[in-house]
């Protein structure tokens, strides 16, 4: 996300597929928006008026076992994470999502599909500079043996993940990437989401999984990968949780500047440590990137090789 301009999307673009918990069919469209606009999820279908719903983290209103955007009224849009781990993870700032069901369609079970789109419909720079929010010391959350944190980071984005299952298959993974459009479309956006099939049982009877399937899950049992075609990855478990993560964390409405590290996180938790780092104002700030030639006196850093000023204004103060 090296660009110094805000972007948004040069063309619509539609995909259409089953929620993987509610089973019900769905159609996403990504849609240009204007500057400072951020990501925007807009719930057609519904009796009356569309609904729409800022994608921040104080419009979740429940991360057991996705992330749900809602509003006064109620859920909106379940299982966002995927969406938005393309959108930020492929550097668009500005877009309007359109869902006509209750929950994004699970496609394939990555954020693949997502960055197909996204790539269909074409990247375009604004006038806008680009801001970011970035972390100017260390907030952490723990939860048990769940630890997550946020650390200032001078290269960008980072994320530095560990999972630990006690299924065999799964056990304990590690991964760490900076987080860059070609990173994110070789390394993550592939890595598809995944379940023991153990829990299906349970699952159901909660009301989740409904649409799940081979089609869209990794399943494993105690001794194999259910699926016939295997993995896309040795380590696609930790990897899919670091695609979460992105998606979780890109509800700060701005692309963060800093380092998320976790230790047996997952969208609970993902949610928690970004609240927090919210809601201590001192542990971050809002930046602009400026073009180096316009560069002028004052105080400029260079981060993730961009000038970096503080952007002061009524709506940052």
């Amino acid at each position: 996300m090296k660009s110094s301009r805000q972007t948004t999307l040069r063309l619509p673009v539609s995909v259409t597929g089953i929620g993987v918990h509610s089973g019900q069919p769905a159609t996403l469209t990504l849609n240009p928006a204007d500057p400072n606009t951020g990501i925007v999820f807009v719930r057609t279908g519904l009796d009356g008026a569309d609904r729409e719903v800022a994608a921040r983290h104080d419009a979740v209103i429940a991360t057991d076992f996705a992330t749900v955007l809602g509003d006064r009224q109620g859920p909106l849009v379940s299982t966002t994470e995927h969406v938005l781990a393309a959108l930020l993870g492929m550097g668009v700032d500005n877009a309007t999502v359109e869902v006509d069901g209750p929950e994004a369609p699970i496609m394939d079970g990555s954020a693949a599909p997502f960055v197909a789109a996204i790539e269909q419909a074409g990247v375009v720079e604004l006038s806008a500079p680009r801001r970011y929010i970035e972390v100017l010391r260390p907030v952490q959350v723990m939860t048990g043996t769940s630890s997550g944190e946020l650390r200032p980071y001078a290269h960008g984005f980072r994320a530095e993940l560990d999972i630990d299952f006690d299924n065999p298959l799964i056990g304990r993974q590690s991964y760490a990437v900076d987080v860059t459009p070609q990173s994110f479309r070789q390394e993550i956006c592939r890595a598809r989401t995944f379940g023991c099939m153990a829990d299906v049982t349970k699952l159901w009877s909660a009301g989740y999984a409904r649409g799940a399937s081979f089609e869209n899950s990794v399943v494993v049992d105690e001794t194999r990968i259910l699926n016939p075609e295997g993995l896309r990855f040795a380590d696609e478990f930790v990897r899919h949780k670091v695609l979460d993560a992105i998606g979780d964390l890109a509800l700060a409405g701005l692309p963060i500047l800093g380092l998320f590290r976790s230790v047996r996180g997952g969208h609970k938790l993902n949610h928690a440590v970004l609240s927090a780092l919210m809601a201590d104002r001192s542990a971050w700030r809002i930046v602009e990137a400026e073009r180096p030639r316009r560069a002028t006196r004052g105080h400029v850093e260079a981060v993730g090789g961009l000038i970096i000023a503080p952007a002061y204004g009524p709506d940052v103060s």
